[in-house]
């Protein structure tokens, strides 16, 4: 089955509005959990207007599933991941004037860069992911930089679904294709929501993880976070694969 990682991100941008401490981040992470989520996801940006720093500290001996840590690759944020040691960390190139994540990595511009990081991180043992866009270099970018996944960017996924144009699945498929013959692990995440999760994970072929925040909050404050979870649960047992990918699943 594909586990749920909960991005909590939501949480920290409420709590931060009002300051204090409502609502509590670290007993909303443990309840995601005994809920049956399978991982936390946190992502801290420079200037902390979700996620502080001390946030990832924090919840580092509350997180008992996996804990995956998101961000740009700065010295900040190497030094907080080597630290605490999570289960994964997902390395996404925004800068700091974005409001959220809006591109993946260009994995052969940057192939130098990411392999020096992906090998500090990996010599300390922990997992790593690359955001990517669909696009079949960009796959083939990635393996070569010594990754042990990629999370597809599915933010253009989500808007085309949300039209109707199911066709819009078919370059995931692909990449998806191409990830597992390269011996990639393959997560996923950005505006994936109960609407489009099903659909998503029955054609997207050794889906191994999603990380869900924004979609998967909002849908709680009419559902309760305790059903959505669970409701994420039961639409990620479905079948894989149910799109073919076209021939073309090599990058010449």
């Amino acid at each position: 089955m594909t586990k749920l990682s909960v991005n909590i991100n939501k949480i920290a941008t409420l709590r931060n509005s009002r300051g204090g401490n409502t609502p509590d981040l670290l007993q909303v992470a443990k309840d995601i959990q005994d809920f049956g989520a399978q991982g936390i996801t946190i992502h801290p940006r420079p200037d902390e207007r979700h996620i502080r720093y001390q946030d990832a500290y924090d919840l580092k001996p509350i997180v008992h599933t996996e804990y995956n840590i998101e961000g740009n690759p700065i010295k900040k944020f190497m030094d907080m991941v080597l630290e605490l040691k999570p289960t994964q960390v997902t390395l996404v190139p925004d800068g700091d004037d974005v409001l959220t994540s809006n591109a993946g990595w260009d994995t052969v511009k940057h192939k130098d860069f990411l392999t020096e990081v992906i090998s500090e991180f990996k010599r300390n043992n922990i997992r790593t992911s690359i955001f990517v866009d669909p696009i079949l270099k960009m796959i083939e970018g990635a393996k070569a930089t010594g990754t042990d996944r990629i999370e597809l960017y599915t933010e253009k996924f989500a808007e085309q679904y949300k039209l109707g144009n199911k066709d819009c699945i078919k370059p995931y498929t692909e990449c998806a294709v191409l990830a597992n013959d390269l011996g990639l692990g393959i997560n996923a995440g950005h505006d994936l929501s109960l609407d489009n999760i099903a659909f998503f994970k029955q054609n997207i072929p050794g889906l191994l993880e999603v990380s869900i925040g924004h979609a998967l909050i909002s849908e709680s404050l009419y559902l309760g976070l305790d059903n959505v979870v669970n409701m994420y649960l039961h639409r990620l047992k479905g079948n894989e694969c149910k799109v073919k990918p076209s021939s073309q699943t090599n990058v010449k």
